[in-house]
């Protein structure tokens, strides 16, 4: 039957090969690369001795930057006049609901240098400076 104290204490483990450290660990001089060559010295990558350098020259670099955070979905004061009444909430919701805004999962952020004509209340959206000061 196997067992905790049966198993020997050898299996399972081997050692690293530690390369380059002299004769007498068997893997001195030449370190395991053989004599000469390009495979033999320093500073050749894998990927050239896979020959894989060829197909990575061909690949397009992918260029620019993709941020995580998503952008704000815009909507001007002016829409925001012509599209509300006295006391309604502006939330994203309301303004998906009214077909202000694409999508309803976005962040939504209220721009515009125009009088609000109107009294409403914002909720869950980002207001711009001229429109802080309205309030």
């Amino acid at each position: 039957m196997l067992s905790l104290h049966s198993i020997p204490a050898s299996s399972g483990k081997k050692n690293r090969k530690r390369v380059g450290r002299g004769n007498a660990s068997g893997h001195g001089t030449y370190s395991t690369r053989g004599l000469k060559g390009q495979k033999s010295r320093s500073g050749v990558s894998n990927l050239k001795r896979l020959g894989m350098k060829q197909q990575l020259l061909q690949l397009p670099k992918n260029r620019g930057f993709k941020s995580l955070q998503p952008k704000n979905q815009v909507v001007n004061v002016k829409v925001i006049n012509a599209n509300f009444k006295d006391g309604e909430i502006v939330s994203t919701a309301t303004l998906f609901e009214k077909g202000l805004v694409s999508r309803n999962s976005l962040p939504v952020k209220i721009l515009g240098k125009e009088k609000l004509t109107v009294k409403v209340k914002f909720e869950g959206v980002k207001l711009s400076e001229p429109v802080k000061t309205q309030l």
